[in-house]
């Protein structure tokens, strides 16, 4: 048996002793109830707090004492302890969230005014942890009543209840960047803006109270004079970091001119190196048009609140007019199916009767939702941005048909650029990938159109694919996912949800830009093919025509007959030559990068560089014989 250890003399060993609660702490218990029993009801058992240990400083809470801590979380206050939610989670990529808020918000100013957009985005570093963001446009302007709240002022907004093709959607954006500041350094966002040549031009610096999620103004003024007569000027300085490279500020200004070929962007970096993108075409793309929400878009919590707030009084109104596609008829047979007449009073529609109408809703065949409320970019302006950025060899684009999930129309685009200049043959292709416009830098993997890449079989279009990656080659594949409401997977809007109808569009638009550039890579590689067989022939053409020569010399050679064979040889050796370039004239024009009849959507660059040479001009024969037309005898 172990011994206990000998307790030391003068020093008792101490014990937790647990006090006895206090009478006015305790509620009065049973006395008749023994121990271990169950307590009765109404004995006040289940109010009795644990013994305390002593020395513990817990103190049991009550529910009067817990509601007394209970108050209201601001929207403001949760981004702020939750900023990697809005892609601020580390310096780099707060840069470039920052100055992408900032920009998409000038691109859609400019647009709904009618304005071919020009911006300047520079970037002052201030030292290397702190950076000041300058972005300015030639939009509208702000109404001075409106600037507190779209720069102070988080889920506050214009297009949130929209239903037509916008880049920003939740009204966090640029706010979120100057909540960004305030917790980093503490500065206020500096902001100026004018509405007209003949009105003067607003100056304020803000900060955001994130108690209250309004703006609190520091210092305002109005200027008599500024350098645009319209247009919004936003400075913020906050910390961050740069560098160049796939995920940086450089490439998403880039990027951005890719997809907007009709804005013209100057941008200096905080190295102070200028670029100028000037804009490829001289217009802006067609504005989508607002529409009203399809039936098959709206869950049954949404339609129970539209029939609240509706104006209409009757139930065949409020789905005529309050919902796209529908019609007199096709409302008539839901409010059969769902056991309803049209003069049913909307006010009297309870939580049965609603399910029963989302349920004949959904049960009622109705024509898909107008596509006016998109706005492509279009095949010739994709090809117009990456010719102006991408130097490549061969583009193919395409655009494909309106489709819907969810009841919100949807459209995708492709297009690849191949060839690429500078890019690695055994590199996978780089992925450019937009939601309305808006380069996708960030969460690549999870976004729907990466695995929608990853499980299009690239090798049937000439192109080798290891499993479960992307395709090998140097090439640039082009995605833009164009809709009224983006299924992000996050507030940060760095990818796209994984709906079954957006990953089927995505695979079509892929396959069909894939058999376009195929067509192309399959006669390359036949070109090249052909150019290397010319080579071999070139290189025993002249051997061939000095022995054809001498097999077909008649009688005896002699040293005397030599220079006759030679001459004899150099003109088989010509026509060979000849024949050759002939036959390889096709191929000629492939490796040149001349246009060739490959496909009619498939844009070959002239004068592009080739891995194998052309075929050089055939030497003339040394006698000076000239060559008969329509024959190659």
């Amino acid at each position: 048996m172990k011994k206990r250890p000998a307790q030391k003399k003068g020093k008792p060993m101490q014990q937790d002793r647990i006090e006895p609660a206090t009478t006015e702490s305790v509620p009065a218990t049973n006395p008749t109830r023994t121990r271990g029993a169950a307590p009765a009801p109404g004995d006040g058992a289940a109010e009795t707090p644990a013994p305390r240990r002593r020395g513990s400083s817990h103190v049991p809470q009550t529910a009067e004492s817990l509601a007394k801590r209970q108050r209201e979380i601001s929207v403001s206050e949760f981004f702020a302890k939750n900023r990697h939610l809005l892609g601020f989670d580390n310096p780099k990529r707060a840069l470039m969230t920052a100055v992408k808020e900032a920009v998409d918000n000038s691109l859609d100013a400019c647009e709904e005014a009618g304005t071919l957009p020009e911006i300047l985005v520079e970037i002052r570093m201030i030292n290397e942890e702190r950076f000041r963001m300058i972005v300015e446009d030639n939009g509208p302007g702000i109404v001075k009543a409106q600037v507190p709240k779209i720069f102070g002022k988080l889920l506050y907004g214009s297009k949130f209840h929209t239903m037509k093709q916008s880049r920003g959607q939740q009204g966090i954006g640029i706010s979120a960047a100057g909540l960004y500041a305030q917790i980093t350094t503490g500065q206020p966002v500096a902001i100026t803006t004018r509405t007209g040549a003949k009105k003067p031009a607003y100056t304020c610096e803000l900060h955001l109270d994130t108690t209250k999620n309004q703006a609190e103004i520091q210092s305002e003024k109005d200027l008599d004079t500024w350098h645009r007569d319209h247009g919004t000027r936003v400075e913020i300085e906050f910390e961050g970091k740069y560098e160049k490279g796939r995920r940086s500020v450089d490439e998403y200004i880039r990027e951005t001119a890719i997809a907007n070929p009709h804005v013209t962007i100057t941008y200096i970096n905080p190295l102070g190196e200028k670029t100028v993108y000037l804009r490829q075409v001289q217009s802006n793309p067609e504005p989508p048009k607002e529409i009203k929400p399809h039936p098959y878009g709206v869950e049954l919590g949404t339609l129970m609140k539209m029939m609240r707030s509706t104006e209409e009084k009757k139930m065949q109104g409020f789905l005529c007019n309050d919902f796209s596609r529908v019609s007199g008829g096709v409302a008539h047979e839901i409010l059969e199916k769902a056991g309803l007449t049209p003069n049913t009073w909307v006010q009297s529609i309870g939580t049965k009767e609603a399910e029963a109408l989302y349920k004949a809703i959904n049960a009622t065949k109705i024509m898909a939702p107008p596509t006016n409320c998109i706005s492509p970019i279009g095949e010739d302006r994709i090809l117009a941005g990456l010719k102006a950025t991408v130097r490549a060899k061969c583009y193919v684009a395409t655009t494909r048909r309106p489709s819907v999930y969810r009841g919100n129309p949807f459209l995708l685009e492709a297009a690849i650029a191949w060839d690429c200049e500078g890019m690695d043959s055994e590199d996978p292709v780089t992925l450019f990938r937009y939601a309305n416009r808006v380069p996708l830098l960030y969460q690549q993997s999870a976004c729907a159109i990466t695995q929608a890449a990853v499980d299009t079989s690239w090798k049937n279009y000439g192109l080798s694919q290891p499993r479960g990656s992307l395709p090998i080659g140097p090439a640039v594949v082009f995605i833009h996912f164009a809709s009224v409401w983006v299924p992000f997977t996050s507030e940060s809007k760095d990818a796209i949800a994984n709906y079954p109808e957006v990953e089927k569009e995505i695979k079509l638009a892929l396959q069909d830009v894939g058999r376009k550039i195929g067509t192309f890579i399959r006669q390359q590689e036949h070109a090249e093919r052909e150019a290397k067989r010319r080579q071999i022939f070139e290189k025993y053409a002249a051997i061939l025509a000095n022995s054809l020569a001498r097999i077909t010399h008649k009688g005896q050679i002699r040293k005397a007959h030599e220079k006759s064979i030679a001459s004899k040889a150099s003109k088989i050796n010509y026509w060979l030559q000849k024949i050759a370039k002939r036959e390889s004239a096709a191929a000629d024009k492939l490796v040149k990068g001349a246009m060739v009849e490959v496909h009619e959507d498939v844009h070959v660059v002239e004068g592009a560089a080739a891995a194998p040479e052309a075929a050089p001009a055939p030497a003339k024969p040394a006698d000076g014989t000239k060559a008969r037309k329509g024959s190659d005898k």
